[in-house]
C-alpha cells in the first residue's frame, strides 16, 4: 500500500493554486458583493421566484471560460472530450482540496461551479448516449446546452422504483404525464432528463426510461421554484401533461434508465465527499486560528479544554474519513461503481455529517461573530446540510451500507 499522493496530482494543485491567484482572485475581489455579507441577497433575483441573477451566474460562466482556457475544467473528462482522464482518486483530492481554501468563485459548490468542473452528465452521456445525443456533449461541456436532472418526484425521493411518471409508446413517439420536484437546474436548462416508468409495476429496478426533453416542449410548466434553506434556489417544481418526445430521446436503453441514475449518483456522491472533508478542515483551521488569538480573561481560548477537545475530536474524524473517501475513489478506478456501493455511501453521509458538525463547531467558537453572515460559516453549514438529503439522505446511504451488511443487496 502506498499514500502518498501522486506526483502528478501534487504537481496539478500547485498549477491550480497559482491559476486561481493570478486569474479568479481577482476577478472574486472585484466582484466581493457575491461573496460577502451580501452573497445571498445579491446572487438571488427575489422577484423571480428567487432564482439566480444574470449577472451571477455570468460570473461564474467567465470563471469556467477561465478555466477551460487554462486546461482545467475539464480535467476529470477523458481525452477525447478535451480533458485529462483524470480517476476519481485524483478528483477526490482536488475536490478537498479546493473547498479547503474556503468560499471563493474558485470552487462555488452551491452552484456545482469549479475551476475544476465535475460534469456527471456529460461523462453520463460520453458513457450511453447515441446518434444525435452524442453531439450535445461539447456544447454541455461549454454551457451553450444545460440537461437538469429529473427523478424526485413530490411523493417519491429516494424511493425512485416507484415513481409514478410514465411514458406510453404512441408510434415513433412517447408521451410522458407526471410530475418532478426538486428538479435542479431548470432555471437555465435548455433540456431536462426525464425519468419515467415504461414498462414494469412499482418497486422494479428494470422498466424506468430516461428520456432527454426540450424544456420548451408544450406541456411542460414549471409552476413554481421551491425557495431553501440557502438561496438563491434553482429547484423546480415541474409538471408533464402529455409531453410528446421522439424515440431519439430515450437515452440509453428503454427499460434501463436506472443505471444512468446510478451513474450519476455515484459520481456525486463520493466528490461531494470529498469536497465535506475539504470545508470540515477549513472550518476546523479556522476556529483553530481564532482561538489562538482571541482572549478571554486575559488568556487565549486555546488554552481551554472546552474549546481544544471538541476541535482534536473534528481533526480526528476529518482524518478519518479523509482515508476512507480516498480509498474508496482509489477503488472506483478499478472496478464497477456497484461493486463498492455501499463504501461510497459510507463516504458520503459521513463526510456530509462532518462538514455540518465542522461548521456548526466553527460558529460555537467564533462566538456572536461566528453567527453573523461576516463570517462564511453559516452559509457552509447552510450549503452542506442539503448534502444529507441529496443524493440519497444520510437514511438512504445507510440502509445501502445495512442492505451490503446483511446480504439483502449483492454486490
Amino acid at each position: 500500500m502506498d499514500f502518498a499522493i501522486p506526483s502528478e496530482i501534487l504537481a496539478t494543485l500547485g498549477s491550480l493554486d497559482a491559476f486561481i491567484e493570478t486569474e479568479i482572485r481577482p476577478l472574486e475581489n472585484a466582484n466581493r458583493q457575491y461573496f460577502d455579507h451580501r452573497r445571498e441577497n445579491a446572487r438571488t433575483n427575489w422577484d423571480a421566484d428567487g432564482t439566480p441573477r444574470k449577472e451571477w451566474e455570468e460570473l461564474l460562466a467567465e470563471m469556467r471560460r477561465r478555466a477551460d482556457r487554462a486546461g482545467f475544467l475539464r480535467w476529470s473528462l477523458p481525452k477525447e472530450l478535451g480533458g485529462s482522464g483524470g480517476g476519481n482518486l485524483g478528483m477526490a483530492i482536488i475536490r478537498e482540496h479546493l473547498a479547503h481554501k474556503g468560499l471563493g468563485l474558485h470552487n462555488d459548490l452551491q452552484n456545482e461551479s469549479s475551476v475544476v468542473g465535475n460534469f456527471p452528465i456529460v461523462q453520463m452521456f460520453h458513457a450511453y448516449a447515441k446518434g444525435e445525443q452524442r453531439a450535445l456533449i461539447e456544447p454541455m461541456i461549454t454551457g451553450e446546452v444545460r440537461v437538469a436532472f429529473g427523478l424526485t418526484e413530490p411523493d417519491h425521493g429516494s424511493d425512485a422504483t416507484w415513481m409514478e411518471t410514465q411514458a406510453v409508446r404512441a408510434g415513433q413517439e412517447w408521451v410522458i404525464d407526471g410530475a418532478k420536484r426538486f428538479n435542479s437546474g431548470m432555471n437555465h436548462a435548455t433540456h431536462d432528463l426525464v425519468f419515467a416508468r415504461t414498462s414494469g409495476k412499482p418497486g422494479d429496478a428494470k422498466g424506468i426510461t430516461a428520456f432527454l426533453v426540450p424544456t420548451d416542449a408544450k406541456g411542460l410548466e414549471i409552476p413554481y421554484y421551491h425557495w431553501t434553506f440557502n438561496m438563491p434556489t434553482d429547484h423546480a417544481e415541474v409538471i408533464l401533461r402529455g409531453v410528446r418526445v421522439p424515440h431519439s430521446a430515450v437515452v440509453h436503453e428503454v427499460g434501463e434508465g436506472l443505471r444512468l441514475a446510478q451513474h450519476f449518483v455515484h459520481e456525486n456522491r463520493i466528490r461531494q465527499a470529498a469536497s465535506g472533508v475539504g470545508v470540515a478542515q477549513y472550518c476546523i483551521d479556522e476556529s483553530v486560528k481564532y482561538a489562538r488569538e482571541r482572549k478571554t480573561w486575559g488568556v487565549p481560548l486555546a488554552e481551554r479544554q472546552a474549546i481544544q477537545f471538541p476541535l482534536a475530536d473534528l481533526h480526528t474524524e476529518a482524518e478519518l474519513v479523509r482515508n476512507l473517501v480516498y480509498k474508496t475513489a482509489w477503488q472506483l478506478d478499478r472496478q464497477d461503481q456497484l461493486h463498492v456501493s455501499d463504501r461510497v455511501s459510507m463516504a458520503n453521509y459521513r463526510a456530509n455529517l462532518l462538514a455540518c458538525n465542522a461548521a456548526d463547531r466553527a460558529m460555537q467558537v467564533h462566538g456572536g461573530i461566528g453567527y453573523t453572515r461576516a463570517k462564511p460559516f453559516e452559509h457552509i453549514y447552510r450549503h452542506h446540510r442539503r448534502y444529507r438529503i441529496t443524493e440519497g439522505s444520510e437514511e438512504i446511504q445507510l440502509r445501502n451500507v445495512a442492505g451490503h451488511l446483511f446480504g439483502y443487496i449483492r454486490r
